[in-house]
């Protein structure tokens, strides 16, 4: 079903100003900041959309914690249905999960308390999902306070609402979502992320489209209507984007700290506005006061920063008008350059190079994947020890076929200045590549790897030394360093004693040299 969003003839006739929003993604690039899709609502049709090749409208992309919302409408639609209510216990729900130590607060752990993010619980950052169950996990992860007490943002509780939905309907959250939203809204069946026995991970792991966002957004913003059918319940729309629970001590001063709804965060710029929140910038933004949606996806890890940016934009857009609409066109997320062709070509043609495992990154679960770490680091069935990698030069492109574990991929690389597609499958997962080589000199191949239903690029340097050996190099965007400096404020809500978090911090420094170090290896004659 499309059920496609109308489209405005201009952005003139639903008052939005094209300068505005042309400057916004000008500046934006000037910036550092890497948007890979803007769409502008207002008055319920699309006034702009844009793209940044090779991202699209119409492949889904990971959109992290914006999967909380899907999920926090979900237990609106089971509450509508009594099937359950705000009040009920976890205890009741999974009675066959006794945790090991008794406590008195699982009797007051309610639906509520894990859609505000009060639960009290706190599971493990380090505990490996492919190895655990993930309910039994939650149950017995430690209690740092009483249910209800205070706001403390745990991507588990979510998971437990997603596990509770299975439990409660006998069927999976997806399909349980299928009639009441999906088919609705006109939103393919997505790919969701599981667990081991199925269940949605609940607060990450969704792809979706853009206007896929924007159409929940957009249902929410119009109070569950949506082409003037009610879709999503009037009522649970209005508590789940008002403020529920006082976030002031989270990020203090930033838009993560103006009060948490139901899966959804409140805004500055105005007391009715809200948003779908996920990691790298995945925004779905409502603004009732102008009848407005705004939704990007990018690869800003900065969070904070791009939510002030944003503002900085929206609702200028929609106060300034135009006296002729300015013209935004799609543009590509980097420049790509023809390679110079390399003797070296010749020499390592259909040979395959084995590289030595890296025992501490297979001790912590973090072993370097084609996949960029930003995609792998969430994963159920993590990919990872890039081996047995062999290189295939054409005219204008070259092919790279490698393994990890059990899996093994062929892709192409364009070498010719312009991206080559592909398909691959890692940590059971299917994904669409875009690819591209370039020579640095005559003993360096530069690789660069996009997964384009993600937010990240891998990069692969090799270095091809005397006698067979060779080195190969690992960096991503956004990279490691990015990525934990980015998390520094939760570690600091984890981790309350002042030294050892002095001390997990100086750590956490040297945490990209540690997580994509240099890997070694040579050239064998046939594969073993």
């Amino acid at each position: 079903m499309n059920n496609a969003i109308e489209r405005a003839g201009s952005p003139r006739e639903v008052g939005v100003s094209s300068k505005v929003v042309n400057e916004f993604l000008t500046d934006a690039q000037k910036m550092g900041y890497e948007f890979h899709s803007l769409m502008v609502i207002r008055h319920g049709k699309v006034a702009v959309e844009w793209y940044n090749e090779p991202y699209n409208k119409d492949t889904p992309q990971a959109v992290y914690s914006v999967s909380k919302s899907f999920t926090s409408t979900a237990i609106g639609f089971a509450i509508s249905e009594e099937l359950i209510s705000l009040d009920t216990k976890l205890v009741d729900i999974f009675p066959d999960y006794p945790p090991k130590k008794a406590d008195a607060r699982f009797d007051k752990l309610t639906v509520k308390n894990l859609l505000r993010m009060s639960s009290g619980k706190q599971p493990s950052f380090l505990s490996d999902k492919s190895k655990v169950d993930w309910i039994e996990d939650y149950i017995n992860a430690p209690w740092v306070f009483e249910p209800g007490e205070k706001f403390l943002y745990i991507n588990e509780n979510i998971f437990m609402l997603s596990a509770i939905i299975n439990r409660v309907t006998g069927m999976s959250m997806r399909e349980y979502l299928r009639p009441r939203l999906f088919e609705p809204l006109g939103i393919d069946f997505p790919f969701w992320e599981t667990d081991r026995n199925g269940i949605e991970a609940g607060g990450w792991g969704l792809y979706l489209k853009t206007e896929d966002i924007a159409k929940l957004t957009l249902c929410y913003q119009q109070k569950g209507k949506y082409n003037g059918v009610q879709v999503i319940p009037e009522e649970w729309t209005i508590e789940a984007t008002k403020k529920q629970i006082d976030n002031e001590q989270n990020r203090p001063g930033t838009d993560a700290s103006f009060g948490y709804g139901y899966c959804f965060w409140k805004n500055s710029i105005d007391e009715d506005s809200f948003r779908a929140d996920g990691m790298f910038s995945q925004f779905g933004i409502g603004i009732p006061q102008y009848d407005a949606t705004v939704v990007v996806t990018s690869a800003v890890t900065d969070e904070t920063g791009c939510l002030d940016y944003l503002f900085k934009y929206f609702p200028r857009a929609f106060e300034e008008t135009d006296e002729e609409d300015v013209t935004i066109e799609n543009t590509c997320v980097e420049p790509l350059f023809e390679s110079d062709r390399a003797e070296m070509e010749k020499i390592i043609r259909d040979r395959y190079i084995k590289f030595r495992k890296k025992f501490m990154l297979n001790l912590t679960g973090f072993q370097v994947s084609v996949l960029p770490m930003a995609v792998t680091y969430m994963l159920t069935d993590k990919p990872g020890n890039i081996d047995m990698v062999k290189f295939n030069f054409q005219d204008k492109e070259c092919s790279m076929e490698w393994t990890e574990g059990k899996e093994t991929n062929t892709i192409i690389l364009g070498l010719d200045g312009r991206y080559r597609y592909s398909e691959i499958t890692l940590g059971k997962i299917k994904f669409t590549v875009c690819g591209n080589a370039f020579w640095l000199d005559d003993e360096s191949l530069l690789v660069t790897i996009r997964p384009i239903q993600t937010v990240a690029k891998r990069s692969l340097i090799f270095e091809f030394k005397p006698k067979d050996k060779v080195v190969m190099i690992p960096s991503s965007s956004p990279s490691g360093g990015e990525i934990l400096n980015n998390l520094v404020g939760f570690f600091e809500q984890m981790i309350t004693n002042k030294i050892l978090l002095g001390a997990f911090l100086k750590v956490l420094s040297f945490g990209p040299k540690i997580l994509e170090p240099k890997h070694y290896g040579k050239f064998i004659d046939k594969q073993k």
